[in-house]
């Protein structure tokens, strides 16, 4: 497996979710998107396989696809996969062969870190195993860092919603456009940013 890009947008969604690409299969996995899931650490797998099969038929219509699953365990010092985040992945990774999994490493999220706190592994042989660090890149990290920042301090945190929360008001949008708008306008190059 190639190299793995993670966008500005991706990383200041992730919580528990599903990676979303739009570039085409082969080379390197950029992710350009992510779906949130759950707002809870319980694997709920009726809600999981839903979220699966309404998020797959939205990127076929948005020339998307999922290449990848990310979480962040309930304990900030754990950044192993679960059982639920390998079942996820493994069922990713039937659609897409170069699907990465991405764990949150809660230690090391701090406003000061200089790299990205992600742990990700590539699926090889049947098995989950530690991607090489140096092919993981997120590009402009100190700017996304400051756009996350920005994010929290405004309250616009806020305004994602995932697809829990969907499920409970269908009347928010899973897919973040209003997150993913207001993301955009603090990464513009008129921001001084990205």
């Amino acid at each position: 497996m190639g190299e793995v890009e993670l966008s500005c947008r991706a990383y200041v969604k992730i919580i528990n979710g599903l990676l979303l690409s739009s570039s085409s299969a082969g080379g390197a996995v950029c992710v350009t998107d992510c779906v949130p899931l759950l707002h809870s650490h319980l694997p709920l797998a009726p809600i999981t396989q839903l979220a699966l099969t309404q998020v797959d038929v939205w990127c076929a219509q948005t020339q998307q696809r999922i290449v990848g699953y990310y979480q962040a365990n309930a304990c900030a010092s754990d950044c192993s996969p679960t059982p639920c985040a390998l079942k996820i992945a493994d069922k990713i990774a039937e659609q897409f062969e170069s699907a990465v999994l991405l764990m949150l490493d809660g230690s090391k999220m701090s406003p000061d870190d200089r790299v990205p706190p992600i742990v990700m592994y590539e699926r090889r042989d049947s098995k989950w195993i530690l991607k090489d660090k140096h092919t993981i890149m997120l590009r402009q990290w100190e700017e996304t860092q400051a756009i996350a920042s920005q994010m929290l301090e405004s309250g616009d945190h806020a305004l994602l919603v995932d697809f829990d929360g969907h499920l409970d008001d269908i009347t928010k949008d899973w897919t973040n456009q209003t997150l993913n708008s207001k993301i955009a306008e603090l990464s513009s190059p008129a921001n001084g940013n990205i």
